[in-house]
């Protein structure tokens, strides 16, 4: 039985069929290869704005360091200064604020933004005998203390 020439038999339409695969493969390579020149296009105009970015940032890390150093420095050694009057008159007013909290001379320093050292010199000195201010010994064998208003 043999057919007429116009007709296609299951070759051709295999071959077609095969033909339509490899066109879309090369069409698929084709798109592949654009997208990585264009990929590569875009690397290459990006870079410089990513190094001058990545300079800028870190310039503006070493002057915030310098600036935070300086404030800092600055911050520690300016506290708050009061005369011996008008720190006790400070500390009672803060335990007055707060009749219910007994405070440790750092945490009093820290609402106060004065030295610790200077909130425990002036208790051992003067705050003793203060009838407003309850001394509340605390700690390993009672040397350290905490302080409220009574």
């Amino acid at each position: 039985m043999i057919q007429t020439p116009t007709s296609p038999d299951k070759y051709d339409i295999f071959i077609q069929k095969i033909d339509h695969f490899q066109s879309m493969v090369e069409e698929k390579k084709a798109l592949q290869e654009k997208i990585a020149r264009m990929h590569d296009e875009f690397k290459a105009t990006i870079l410089p704005l990513e190094q001058e970015l990545a300079t800028i940032m870190r310039n503006l890390e070493k002057n915030l360091s310098k600036l935070e150093r300086g404030t800092s420095g600055r911050a520690t050694t300016t506290g708050t200064r009061f005369s011996r009057g008008q720190l006790g008159s400070a500390i009672k007013g803060l335990l007055r604020a707060h009749p219910q909290k007994a405070f440790k001379p750092r945490e009093i320093a820290d609402a106060l933004n004065t030295k610790g050292t200077t909130i425990s010199i002036w208790f051992n000195k003067f705050g003793l005998d203060d009838q407003e201010i309850e001394r509340i010994p605390t700690g390993k064998e009672g040397k350290r203390f905490l302080y409220k208003i009574r």
